[in-house]
């Protein structure tokens, strides 16, 4: 019985297997092989390394991209322009325990607005109101607001030379609330926390405000508070302390604590 090997199927034209063939039928045969698989769609694999060397140069290129594009500069805006071309107008109430105070303050109130901020002022005598409002000779934009914000410090109670520093200065506030936002007391209860807060001939007050830095008005169970934004802090917890019952001493030590370390800070 014998056995037939199939057929070995035909190369392509003019591929040869070269073995035991030397020079150049060998590197004919390896490059016709080469060819046949490229035509197969077989891609030869790129390098690690130059496919790093392309993404970082492509996010070089993004990176670099168009220039940036300038700010818009606009001109400063007048106050008249703020307002459409028409005045602007606040009124102020007056309590009337500060009618006489206004009145006899009034040159002291009318000068620097009228002067320094170029505002009209006048008081309205029907309606109890200080009116406040800008003109054509109004050139900040905010200097209303400092004007209404001086008056009311001034009606609150604080001298006139403390509360024109709202004007002179931008980091100024005022701040109030009352003794029974802190802890609800009733009668003589209350009137022994207001006298905490003042103390003996206004001993207490006067010494957290050379402490504090702060100008601080009682009027009744109401407390303001004038001065920056930290120092009110400072002030603020104060008062609530002694409101709460803590001795004056531990309050003086623990502000002077506060306040040594505010000024090392700045």
């Amino acid at each position: 019985m014998t056995f037939h090997r199939p057929p070995a199927p035909p190369l392509p034209f003019g591929v040869s297997l070269g073995l035991g063939m030397e020079g150049s039928a060998g590197e004919s045969g390896v490059a016709a092989m080469e060819a046949q698989a490229a035509g197969e769609g077989f891609t030869r694999v790129r390098k690690r390394k130059r496919r790093a060397c392309e993404r970082q140069e492509g996010a070089m290129e993004t990176a670099e991209g168009p220039p940036p594009l300038k700010r818009p500069d606009f001109p400063p805006l007048r106050g008249e322009a703020l307002g459409g071309g028409k005045g602007e107008v606040r009124k102020i109430s007056v309590p009337p325990n500060r009618y006489t105070p206004l009145k006899e303050n009034w040159m002291k109130i009318f000068t620097p607005i009228v002067e320094h901020l170029q505002l009209q002022i006048r008081f309205n005598l029907k309606t109890r109101n200080v009116e406040i409002k800008t003109c054509k000779e109004t050139k900040d934009v905010g200097a209303l607001t400092k004007a209404v914000d001086f008056v009311k410090a001034f009606l609150l109670g604080f001298q006139v030379e403390d509360a024109l520093a709202l004007i002179r200065l931008d980091d100024l506030f005022l701040e109030s609330f009352e003794v029974t936002d802190v802890k609800p007391l009733k009668g003589d209860h209350l009137s022994r926390a207001i006298g905490r807060i003042a103390g003996k001939g206004g001993k207490t007050k006067f010494t957290i405000e050379n402490v504090t830095r702060t100008r601080i008005v009682l009027a009744d169970s109401k407390v303001h508070i004038l001065g920056s934004f930290q120092n009110i802090k400072m002030a603020r917890t104060a008062i609530c302390n002694l409101i709460l019952g803590s001795p004056p001493s531990k309050v003086y030590g623990n502000i002077r604590a506060v306040a040594s370390r505010a000024a090392e800070r700045f």
